[in-house]
């Protein structure tokens, strides 16, 4: 059976690269690793860090809003 849906290519961003992918300064990932603050995931391999786009685009939609009037 085929699956029609289309697959998302999965990347791995350095912290750099995953905050300009969400609009935030770099400072800001960091921060946020400390005190999951924001709650944007990440992975630890060793000393590095990395975050997986599919996890960034998930963290994006979960902070779609329809007014400013809305509930964080």
């Amino acid at each position: 059976m085929t699956n029609n849906i289309p697959q998302r290519e999965h990347g791995r961003l350095r912290t750099e690269g995953a905050a300009d992918y969400i609009g935030v300064a770099t400072s800001t990932l960091e921060k946020d690793r400390v005190t999951g603050f924001l709650g944007v995931p990440f992975i630890k391999i060793g000393r590095t860090v990395v975050y997986d786009t599919a996890d960034l685009d998930e963290y994006l939609a979960s902070r779609r809003r329809h007014s400013t009037s809305e509930a964080a």
